[in-house]
């Protein structure tokens, strides 16, 4: 039988750390000036040190494997040059501790936290890392987990020159949930990192929540983003499964693809949306099945070539545009006789099975008109306008092509998303 990879990546992140040696000891760690750095020299594999509460200062890295606990207070502070605390060994964890004052070159990834490419299995649990200027760096650190930190990025430099707040590159087997991220750009970027899982995130005041490239096989659930430019975007990408998340009050998009295949983008929710709830570009193959696209200017833009998605059992509400498809093919929008629930389709069902009696097509050809001459919509109330939309309307054969759902549900909770959308539709 097949492991998915994603169930193998949880499993390596959630993996306990080997037991310590019988003979290691808890050291308490006093605040003050080397402090820190010569106790992780003189520490043994496997002890721990409980730092006590006060600024105990940076830059340390740690060599070895070890516990860095935090009492009440505890603060690990940098310099403002280069990055706070670097793991270089397997088997660290660090809780319970404030990490801030790192520099402010991207070049150099300057970071609270580093886990380098020579570590294993570290653990970064109960933080708080603030005021750097990428939070936590995972730089090729394999099976890490990231659970329960705050992080909150420098939002005193302009937007280009902050940096995410947690940065994942070659990380395979990391699990980063339950994590609150604010400021900086953007809250997890993801490049070259494959077999991961990304849950239970929230994300606020930033240009992306999620940003992911070149990163297959990876679990993105149950995260929320709120007052971002971007919700979640998704690029370069094989084999994504996205569920769950929520993306609300968002300015630009809810959902964004670009060239990603494969892939199954299920029961999220984009409400009170900005330009678009999902922006769908060159993506293949791909299932965007039962999830709410609410509040956008354009429920879902559809473009360049994207070919075998299913798009079915998702529920489209208040949107000005419900679809914006610029290509002339066909595409059915229903699968096995279910299609969408679609808030402007009057519609009716006289045989009550949930699935209205007449088609929905969501566009026209005076919509791809605008589309591509914008100043065209000054005559959209002349007398020649309406007859040609009202002549389409009455004879579909006339229409270039675009989308068509022929089984169009009746009710927005008959679709796949995971809550009653009866009264936001009007219909109670």
């Amino acid at each position: 039988m097949q492991v998915s990879p994603i169930l193998v990546a949880t499993a390596a992140a959630l993996t306990l750390a080997p037991v310590a040696p019988a003979s290691a000891a808890e050291t308490a760690v006093a605040p003050g000036v080397g402090v820190l750095a010569a106790a992780i020299a003189n520490a043994a594999p496997g002890d721990t040190l409980r730092l006590g509460s006060g600024d105990h200062a940076g830059k340390v890295t740690i060599d070895r494997p070890l516990a860095l606990i935090g009492s009440t207070g505890a603060r690990i502070v940098g310099d403002g040059e280069g990055s706070v605390v670097t793991i270089s060994a397997d088997d660290v964890r660090l809780e319970g501790l404030t990490v801030t004052g790192s520099g402010k070159r991207l070049d150099n990834l300057d970071s609270g936290i580093v886990i380098d490419k020579t570590s294993e299995r570290a653990r970064i649990i109960g933080n708080t890392v603030e005021g750097n200027l990428i939070g936590i760096d995972v730089q090729g650190g394999k099976d890490a987990l990231l659970s329960g930190n705050r992080v909150s990025n420098r939002t005193d430099l302009r937007r280009n020159e902050r940096g995410a707040g947690i940065y994942v590159w070659n990380a395979p087997g990391l699990l980063a949930e339950n994590n609150e991220i604010s400021g900086g750009r953007d809250g997890i970027f993801v490049t070259t990192s494959h077999h991961a899982v990304y849950r239970g995130n929230r994300m606020s005041d930033l240009r992306f929540a999620f940003h992911s490239m070149y990163a297959n096989d990876i679990e993105v659930a149950g995260n929320r983003s709120t007052g971002n430019e971007i919700g979640f975007a998704f690029m370069y990408s094989n084999r994504v499964k996205a569920e769950d998340n929520v993306s609300e009050s968002d300015a630009s998009h809810g959902i964004f693809m670009n060239f990603v295949n494969r892939s199954e983008i299920g029961h999220n929710e984009v409400r009170d949306g900005g330009e678009k709830c999902v922006f769908v570009y060159n993506v293949n193959d791909t299932r965007i099945v039962g999830n709410l696209f609410q509040g956008c200017d354009i429920g879902i833009h559809f473009t360049a070539g994207s070919q075998r998605d299913v798009v079915a059992e998702n529920a489209f509400l208040g949107n000005r545009t419900q679809v914006k498809n610029v290509g002339t093919r066909w595409l059915e929008w229903s699968e096995n006789g279910r299609g969408n629930f679609w808030s402007d389709h009057v519609s009716y069902d006289i045989d009550g099975d949930g699935i209205a009696d007449a088609p929905y097509r969501p566009n026209d050809t005076i919509d791809l008109v605008t589309w591509h001459q914008p100043m065209a919509k000054l005559l959209l109330g002349s007398p020649a306008v309406q007859l040609i939309r009202w002549s389409q309307s009455r004879f579909p054969g006339l229409l270039p092509g675009g989308v068509v759902d022929s089984h169009p549900l009746v009710k927005p909770d008959a679709a796949g998303t995971r809550r009653d959308l009866q009264q936001e539709a009007g219909l109670k």
